[in-house]
């Protein structure tokens, strides 16, 4: 099982870490070892001082797929969930600057939180799924998949172009505007709609 995560698929996520508009999707993986363990709480690790919080759609795909049509697409996945791609902001604009893979800032231990899934025929739409986060209760992240720059399907036609999808592969579609610092203490909950995905402590 892999953790295939779209990064820059939001206009404004993008305009507020002053990156450029990619022409393709932004694609970069994490392995099954960055989801953080139910129950468990999110430890910031020793070699960030600025770790941030990137709220996303899940998908999770439920059968073997290569060279997906996008008019296919929907057939791969019967899931929606939502998690938290964790980043090592301080690590990743030091290996940005250097022209170096992101891995380390992306892909460690504990780094991909993934909450609850619910079945897509209970969605209306999952081209406007209305998602957000809450950092002690506060809401700091507020998105709609209506915003992606490239939608689920597409994501999925243009990724399995790259990579054989597998049953239980997880897609991370992307993050809204909002990202921003946790710190000791913090409580975040994940909600699709009004129902709660997700309750984690940082540590």
């Amino acid at each position: 099982m892999k953790l295939i995560c779209i990064g820059r698929n939001y206009a404004e996520h993008i305009e507020e870490l002053e990156n450029e508009k990619p022409l393709d999707p932004v694609i970069f993986q994490k392995p099954d070892s960055a989801i953080l363990l139910k129950k468990q709480p999110f430890f910031i690790p020793d070699f960030s001082e600025d770790i941030h919080h990137e709220v996303e759609v899940l998908v999770k795909i439920n059968r073997i797929g290569k060279y997906i049509d996008k008019k296919f697409a929907h057939k791969y996945y019967n899931e929606i969930g939502l998690g938290i791609d964790f980043t090592a902001r301080d690590l990743q604009s030091k290996l940005k600057a250097k022209g170096l893979p992101w891995e380390k800032a992306k892909a460690f231990d504990g780094s991909a939180v993934v909450g609850k899934w619910i079945p897509k025929e209970q969605i209306n739409d999952v081209n406007a799924i209305e998602f957000s986060l809450k950092k002690n209760d506060n809401i700091v992240q507020k998105g709609n998949t209506s915003h992606m720059l490239w939608k689920i399907d597409e994501i999925i036609e243009y990724v399995s172009k790259y990579f054989t999808l597998k049953i239980g592969d997880i897609i991370f579609t992307g993050t809204p505007a909002g990202v921003g610092k946790v710190i000791a203490n913090d409580k975040l909950k994940g909600f699709i709609g009004n129902t709660e995905m997700f309750s984690i402590t940082v540590k």
